[in-house]
């Protein structure tokens, strides 16, 4: 049994602290260069971590903190997500637009399944691949990541799975600008286009703001409506693993929650935004911690991954990713060309 006596809470927090520490260093390097050089921050937490490997091997000192800032920072990022949703933004784009956004969603997962088969790959890198591709990029990658049941490819998956989203999401903020005027969409048309395809937030909204401020605030709507599926998409793998009996069983042999205690902070805090309970200052406040949480959890999840295994992913799963990608593009082109 736990005990929670304040030396006990003391050693725990001295052991975590070293770990810990070098995981926020990470990510305040990583945010520094992004500021002062244009390069997304996600990407560079996630190749500063991958040279720290050394960091996370048995028997240093950052390894428990290291650990902590992959799992539980990680939790705390995906829960605050939710204060920035609200019921209100589903009214602000009419129901051809929003479901054009879901379906998207849902049609690129079911297509990562299929495709995965098809390329040899298993079911845990297409669910990976597909729900971060189809949601909100690497936020989504280590949400779903954490249900996933656990493998000893879990986490150089993971860290493939970010590098690759970071690195297509920073591409498409560069052409589909231009993909928007060659199709001569209009501002809703093209905010619906960016923030329905584009993987990342932040890339999202420097689209969308390179073309005017009116794309740029559609985009952003846009974008956090797909980031809303998060909770109701983590519930649904997490339900059928568990009806598949692949859940990973917790301490004890007892089955984990059907659904994970940061995603009902997720909904907990969007029910709140929803109501008007949660001031817009506070809204932007939670926004800044979790994405300051999320970027310590993938720059600790870098420190933990070996360059050498990640690259041992293999070129299919790269063609996957890739795939996944341009399928979603087309899905949201397609469905804004039917209903303009």
């Amino acid at each position: 049994m736990k005990t929670h006596t304040p030396n006990a809470i003391l050693e725990r927090v001295r052991a975590l602290m070293p770990g810990v520490a070098v995981s926020v260093l990470v990510a305040v390097t990583a945010m520094f260069l992004s500021e002062h050089y244009g390069a997304p921050a996600m990407l560079m937490a996630l190749l500063l971590g991958l040279s720290l490997n050394f960091l996370a091997e048995q028997g240093t000192r950052t390894v428990q903190g290291v650990e902590y800032a992959a799992k539980s920072i990680l939790r705390i990022g995906v829960a605050l997500l939710g204060a920035r949703i609200s019921a209100q933004m589903l009214s602000e784009l009419g129901p051809a637009m929003i479901g054009i956004v879901i379906g998207g969603v849902i049609f690129t997962i079911l297509f990562a399944l299929w495709a995965a088969r098809l390329f040899g790959r298993g079911w845990r890198l297409a669910l990976l691949t597909g729900g971060s591709v189809a949601i909100c990029g690497a936020s989504a990658a280590m949400a779903i990541a954490a249900v996933l049941p656990k493998t000893d490819k879990s986490e150089r998956n993971l860290a493939f799975t970010v590098l690759s989203v970071t690195l297509l999401s920073t591409v498409a903020m560069i052409a589909y600008p231009l993909l928007a005027s060659w199709f001569h969409f209009d501002a809703l048309e093209s905010g619906v286009f960016l923030g329905g395809t584009i993987h990342d937030v932040a890339q999202v909204v420097g689209a969308g703001f390179s073309i005017s401020p009116e794309v740029g605030e559609t985009a952003t709507l846009v974008k956090l409506i797909r980031v809303s599926m998060l909770a109701p998409v983590v519930l649904i793998f997490s339900l059928s693993m568990r009806l598949g009996g692949l859940e990973d069983r917790a301490e004890g042999g007892k089955r984990p929650p059907l659904l994970p205690l940061f995603v009902v902070g997720f909904l907990f805090l969007a029910g709140l935004n929803t109501v008007g309970v949660i001031p817009p200052s506070v809204s932007d406040l939670f926004g800044t911690i979790s994405r300051w949480a999320l970027l310590i959890a993938i720059a600790a999840v870098g420190i933990k991954t070996s360059l050498l295994r990640m690259l041992d992913v293999g070129a299919t799963a790269i063609a996957l990713i890739i795939v996944e990608t341009a399928v979603l593009g087309i899905f949201v082109v397609a469905g804004v060309h039917l209903f303009r």
